[in-house]
């Protein structure tokens, strides 16, 4: 579970890589597009350009290099060529990527066109939810705080939060020890000790919490139809707090101001 400094650099370079996909994302114009044709411009992104590997293709007999879950799909969104992206609505493209045998995990929510007040505030709120959890982490910080910093920020907004899926220690796998649960008591659960890394992936939904599985065996959406929205980073737990490995550059600024 701890990693040393020297892996916590490999893991920062496939962070940094990764953040840059996200950077890419922001420059096109989604409106329109297919989830689809989203999925394979990331697929070449990170194999031709930065000459590394989009880690969930093949994971788990997963053939696509994102997770495109738009409006009422909570997580795990399948690509597909049909599924147009459309002005008013909201997807969150989950991305991992490896890089010298290390994986970097992050999503980012994306507003497309003009959207509903409604739907810009959910956006947000999830968006905070995740730093109100990234900005506990510390050692000696107890891992139930980062999930209950999440959830009272969503409750306090009038929002759920989903409890089936959680945040993940990462390394050499996509998927390692310890569960980070985004609920929870404070002053409960896992001391945090320098050397950890795990993600913080909040999915925060409109109405009730509760969510199912469709036929395909990927795609989770909510059980009431109403929205969901989700953002991650994965983050080092290192001697002074912690450290955001996918940190985007337009983030650097709010990271700066917590730190002064």
């Amino acid at each position: 579970m701890i990693k040393t400094a020297h892996e916590i650099e490999l893991m920062a370079e496939s962070g940094r890589l990764l953040a840059s996909v996200f950077s890419y994302l922001d420059t096109l114009e989604l409106l329109g597009m297919s989830t689809l044709q989203v999925n394979d411009l990331v697929d070449n992104f990170i194999v031709r350009d930065l000459n590394a590997r989009p880690s969930s293709k093949g994971q788990y007999g997963y053939a696509y290099a994102l997770n495109s879950s738009r409006n009422q799909v909570v997580c795990h969104g399948v690509p597909s060529a049909v599924d147009i992206l459309q002005s008013g609505d909201l997807v969150n493209f989950d991305i991992t990527l490896e890089k010298n045998g290390y994986i970097a995990d992050s999503s980012k929510t994306y507003l497309i066109g003009n959207v509903s007040a409604e739907v810009e505030k959910l956006a947000r709120v999830t968006y905070e939810a995740l730093w109100k959890g990234i900005d506990v982490v510390r050692p000696g910080a107890r891992l139930g705080e980062i999930g209950y910093a999440i959830e009272q920020h969503a409750r306090a907004h009038g929002y759920s939060v989903v409890r089936e899926y959680c945040g993940h220690g990462i390394g050499k796998q996509m998927h390692e020890p310890p569960e980070v649960l985004h609920w929870g008591k404070a002053k409960s659960g896992l001391t945090l000790r320098e050397g950890m890394v795990f993600t913080i992936e909040p999915m925060i939904n409109q109405g009730l919490p509760g969510v199912r599985t469709l036929r395909d065996g990927w795609t989770v959406v909510t059980r009431d139809g109403q929205l969901s929205a989700q953002f991650e980073h994965t983050v080092a737990v290192t001697a002074e707090g912690v450290r955001v490995l996918t940190l985007r550059p337009e983030e650097q600024q709010r990271v700066e101001a917590n730190q002064a």
